[in-house]
């Protein structure tokens, strides 16, 4: 089963975490199972990007993203070559190292 290292986060994760998921499972299901509140406000459908996450190490591990998921990514804060949306992820073997961004933007919300 991966082990899954969460880097320390304000809010959401204040001493950081290591967790572990079956492989087959969505990082975002992985994460909210070990009470680590990722926001999700599209329920996981690949329609926001408000559980973008920074994958640190593991990265080429994984499934590249969907053109879909490329485009949500687009309008993720603090976008870098490494970021994901976690409800996109499916966890493998492979030990990960994540980062939840400091901030999301939830344009469903906010453009209201």
């Amino acid at each position: 089963m991966p082990q899954i290292v969460v880097l320390p986060h304000a809010s959401l994760c204040p001493d950081g975490a290591v967790i572990e998921a079956p492989a087959g499972q969505s990082l975002c299901d992985a994460l909210l199972e070990n009470d680590i509140e990722i926001e999700h406000a599209c329920e996981k459908s690949c329609a926001c990007s408000t559980c973008h996450v920074i994958v640190r190490e593991g990265f080429l591990s994984l499934e590249e993203p969907s053109e879909r998921e490329e485009d949500m990514l687009d309008r993720a804060w603090g976008l870098e070559a490494e970021s994901r949306l976690s409800c996109q992820v499916t966890l493998g073997e492979t030990d990960l190292v994540v980062e939840i961004p400091r901030y999301t933007l939830n344009h469903a919300s906010e453009g209201k």
